[in-house]
């Protein structure tokens, strides 16, 4: 079983980019949650002085499966339970916890590279003078905005 910290100590370990906070300081009941972030966007929250609920990011597709295989696994403390899973910490066996907090940081991760790669695109086609088909009185394949 995991304690507070060995929690904290991995999440922090998975990238030197990952930032812990507490950012819920102004809810009485929330305040001692704490966030784990990887640019800019959460990945792993629990409250410190109970671990019973350690909340992560999942596969939709795998959620299901994994609650009815493990039953320390249930919804998530305040989370979309369509997209996070919360892990008893003590109840939970250590790899599979571990396993089940990276797979939250590589989803969140991707997610914003690949909003980032796209935004990154769409720039580079407005400045490169990509057509815009959503252009008002613009007609596809065309950069004048005429018709073919």
């Amino acid at each position: 079983m995991m304690n507070v910290e060995e929690l904290r100590s991995y999440c922090l370990s998975l990238d030197a980019d990952v930032v812990e906070k507490f950012p819920f300081t102004a809810f009485k009941y929330a305040k001692d949650v704490l966030v784990f972030y990887i640019s800019g966007h959460m990945f792993c929250y629990f409250d410190i002085n109970d671990l019973s609920n350690v909340t992560v990011k999942c596969d939709p597709d795998s959620i299901l499966e994994l609650e009815d295989h493990y039953d320390w696994i249930g919804k998530p403390y305040n989370g979309n339970a369509k997209y996070w899973i919360g892990i008893d910490a003590y109840r939970a066996d250590d790899e599979t916890l571990k396993q089940l907090i990276r797979a939250s940081y590589e989803i969140v991760k991707e997610d914003h590279n690949t909003k980032k790669a796209h935004n990154k695109r769409m720039r580079n086609e407005v400045r490169n003078g990509v057509p815009d088909t959503h252009r008002q009185g613009g007609a596809q394949g065309t950069d004048k905005g005429e018709c073919v």
